[in-house]
Parts: structure tokens; C-alpha cells; sequence
């Protein structure tokens, strides 16, 4: 069943034992928008207990907040317990009681709630007007419009629902969710709304590493991300939550390899060509590719240098990848995206053993997408680019990657004693057979004893 079906289900049910019932946030906003949603939500005067006898497939994830999962048939199941919370939605449906809320003391959570009977009171709670939004699909899909969305859909601008500071108080995150709702939609951030980010951004430190990861991943990954960077930075919000990136303006390049300015600006360049559904470690990858750019900033005789650049940023990569509590996989793709990114200018000079090394990094087809990006916001010249993707294209899978000639075994049965030799001669073997200048295990043997005797 699709989820749009699931939650018109859903509401139809909850009429039918005399609740009230409507879609409701998102899902509303991009229907007007003529999007098709990723989630649908549900809003309703019945309380968790009523949902959960109603539809005895539930799981209440958030009942002290009126929050219960309705499992979507023939979906694969939501996952409330999984340990990404952008994921548990999928599959199902929200539903959610009327609500009011009492002080945020946490800056995430109401300490208090009291259930409601009145939608207009439920929506005064929510972030921002374009959230806000009620629709009754049961009744020929009319809007409830409490708190001026439409209008602000129609002038394309983002504002919160009532005062801002109150809002940005109850849950900071939404003050970064503001940049991201404005960047993916080309809206602007009105006056007001923007004034009270400027005013409360540093307080965006008390949200968890963890969920300004996951909102900063979507503004990478949404196809916007060159906006939303810059829409981070009008705000005051780069500064405190990637201070690496935020230290890139001003920090000049030599103008015969970029002619675009400053790091900043390259930056930003090669955010703007990130695509929609961009993998998440490309998209980090573009980001923090120079992140060691400014603090290896030199004026040399000849031009500007960042001598030792990329061993930096590797390192500002790894610290900040493990604070964000990146994967272990995602961390170390990203972390190489900025080691290789600078391999490309040698590769018409590599020994041919070095070049297919290099071509077999794991997921290498982010790496070439990486440095083409990264010559399109500079000096444009792709010419590394095509002689890597010919080389790729002549070269077969098992030319890069062949089975070895020699193998440990084979060297013990010879006489050789395990140990660091044992890598250095496998190597050198290696070497000669990516080469070409070994081709069988007799050849290959016969090198090794000429050049590493016992």
C-alpha cells in the first residue's frame, strides 16, 4: 500500500469512531507544492491509548508526546528502536494527538504536554507557517490554515509560527532546519525570523553532534547545497557548527590555479554541483576537501602555498567526522576523498603499478567525481580527469585487481621466514606483475630469489 493511501486510511478510521482527524506538516506543505512526500503525518484529538486500540500494530515511540507509529501495509516495517531517526518514519505513518506544550527546558523537549481538542491550538506548537498546515483528505482536500501558510507558500518565504525566540527556545535544531527548508525551496528566511537565528545561533551548541549531522547531511545531499551553505553563513550558524568551513572566507589562492577566488568561494562552487541524492560521503567529501587550506596558508616567493594541506585536512576530517559520530565506513570514505583528491595532478606521470593501485580505492567513482568537481570550480582543465577514465575504460577489472603470482605459502615453501620482508617482497612482486613485466608464478619466483636472495 502506498503511504499516501495508508494515512487517508488511517484518518478514515479514526473519523469512523468520531475523532478528528487530518494530515498534517510536511506532507501538507508538498502536496500544495505539487511534491509527492516522503512521509505522511497524521494529527488527531484521540490520545495514544484511543490509536493504539484502533490499530493494534503500533508502536508508541514518543506516547508522553501523543507520538504513535502506524506500520504501513505491505511496506517494509518502520524501525523505532534503529539507530538512525531519520529512518523509523519510513515505512510508516505519525500520528500524533492535538497539543500543547509547556517550557522546553531541554531545548528538544516540552517538560510538560497537555492533550488538546482543538487543532488550531496543536499548530500553534509547530515550527514554521509552510509546517503548519492541516488538510482533510476526506472531505474534497481542504486546507485548515491557522497560522498564514499558504500566503507564505505563495511569497515563497519561511517564518515561524508566532515568536521566533519561543520557537528557536523550544527546540534550537529548527533554527538550522529554517536555512534548510529556505535553501531546498528557494525561499527566503524572513526579516524577522533570520534576526532571532542571528541573535540565538550560538546556543545551537546545545544540540546533539548526532542531529546537526543528520540536518547538515540533507542540505549536502538535497541539491541545494551551495545556498544552504551560504544561507548557513548570513546566519551566523557556520561559525558555530563547522567553525573549519567558516575559516575558509578571505584565504586566497594562487590565481593561475583558481581564478574563482578564494577557498570559500572554490568550496561553494563544488557544492553547487552536487546533485540531488548525492551519496552522503561525496557530499563531505566536496565540503571538507581543502578544509586544510587555512591553517597551511603561506606566501611563498613564487606564489601562495598550503604545504602539508591534505595530511591536515585528514586529520580535521577524522576529528570532526568522530565528533559527528560518523559511521566508521563513512569516515574513513570521506577521509580518503581528501587524502587522494591532490593524486590526480600526477597521474600521466605514475608508474603503471602506482596508477591501478590508485584506480582500485574502494568506491573510486566518487573520487573521479570528487576531482572533476574540483577542476570545474578552479582552473577547468580535465584533462588528469579523462586520462584516468580512459585508463579505466581500457583497462579490465583483472588487469587492476589480478590474482596474486606469489602468495605467503609459496615463500615459506621456499625457505623465506615470515615477517616485514614478507610485505616488501609480495609488493615488489605486485609491482612487476600491474607492470606487466611478470606474467606467470615460475617468472615471478625466479624474481624474488635474484632480487631478494635468502
Amino acid at each position: 500500500m502506498q503511504a499516501r493511501e495508508a494515512a487517508i486510511e488511517i484518518v478514515d478510521r479514526l473519523r469512523g469512531r468520531g475523532h478528528q482527524a487530518y494530515l498534517v506538516g510536511g506532507c501538507v506543505r508538498d502536496l500544495l507544492l505539487g511534491r509527492e512526500p516522503a512521509d505522511y503525518d497524521v494529527a488527531t484529538d484521540a490520545v495514544p491509548e484511543q490509536v493504539m486500540k484502533i490499530f493494534p500494530r503500533t508502536w508508541a515511540v514518543g506516547a508522553q508526546f501523543g507520538v504513535v507509529l502506524v506500520p504501513i501495509p505491505d511496506e517494509p516495517e518502520c524501525d523505532p528502536g534503529g539507530t538512525n531517526p531519520q529512518s523509523h518514519h519510513h515505512g510508516c505513518v505519525e500520528v500524533a494527538t492535538f497539543r500543547s506544550d509547556g517550557v522546553y527546558s531541554d531545548g528538544r523537549h516540552p517538560d510538560e504536554v497537555r492533550f488538546s481538542k482543538d487543532p488550531r491550538e496543536d499548530v500553534q506548537r509547530r515550527d514554521f507557517t509552510i509546517n503548519g498546515m492541516l488538510l482533510d483528505p476526506v472531505n474534497h482536500d481542504e486546507v485548515l490554515d491557522f497560522v498564514g501558510g499558504r500566503a507564505d507558500l505563495a511569497a515563497k518565504v519561511v517564518r515561524t509560527i508566532g515568536d521566533p525566540k519561543r520557537r528557536f527556545d523550544e527546540d534550537k535544531l529548527r533554527m538550522i532546519r529554517a536555512v534548510r527548508f529556505a535553501a531546498r525551496f528557494g525561499y527566503e528566511i524572513v526579516p524577522e525570523t533570520m534576526d532571532a537565528i542571528r541573535e540565538l545561533a550560538s546556543q545551537i551548541k546545545v544540540v546533539s553532534h548526532e542531529r546537526v549531522r543528520d540536518e547538515l547531511t540533507k542540505m549536502l545531499t538535497e541539491g541545494h547545497a551551495r545556498r544552504a551553505f551560504e544561507l548557513l553563513d548570513e546566519s551566523g550558524l557556520l561559525a558555530q557548527v563547522l567553525p573549519e568551513i567558516a575559516k575558509m572566507k578571505g584565504v586566497e589562492q594562487p590565481p593561475q590555479y583558481h581564478p574563482e577566488g578564494d577557498v570559500w568561494i572554490h568550496t561553494l562552487m563544488l557544492l553547487e554541483q552536487l546533485q540531488p541524492n548525492s551519496s552522503t560521503t561525496l557530499a563531505w567529501g566536496a565540503l571538507l576537501h581543502d578544509v586544510g587550506k587555512p591553517s597551511t596558508f603561506r606566501r611563498a616567493p613564487d606564489r601562495i602555498r598550503f604545504d602539508g594541506h591534505v595530511d591536515v585536512g585528514v586529520k580535521m576530517t577524522e576529528r570532526l567526522g568522530k565528533q559527528m559520530r560518523f559511521s566508521k565506513d563513512q569516515l574513513e570514505q570521506v577521509s580518503a576523498l581528501v587524502e587522494n583528491h591532490m593524486k590526480f595532478g600526477e597521474v600521466t606521470h605514475m608508474r603503471e603499478s602506482t596508477l591501478k593501485r590508485f584506480m582500485r580505492l574502494p568506491r573510486f567513482d566518487e573520487h573521479m567525481e570528487l576531482h572533476k568537481m574540483d577542476c570545474l570550480a578552479s582552473h577547468r582543465n580535465l584533462g588528469s580527469y579523462e586520462f584516468v577514465k580512459q585508463k579505466m575504460e581500457e583497462t579490465p577489472a583483472k588487469e587492476i585487481r589480478p590474482e596474486p603470482l606469489v602468495k605467503g605459502d609459496d615463500l615459506i615453501a621456499v625457505g623465506y621466514r615470515p615477517g616485514p620482508r614478507f610485505k616488501e617482497i609480495l609488493s615488489a612482486v605486485e609491482d612487476g606483475q600491474l607492470e606487466g613485466r611478470l606474467l606467470s608464478h615460475e617468472q615471478a619466483m625466479e624474481f624474488v630469489q635474484a632480487e631478494f636472495p635468502l
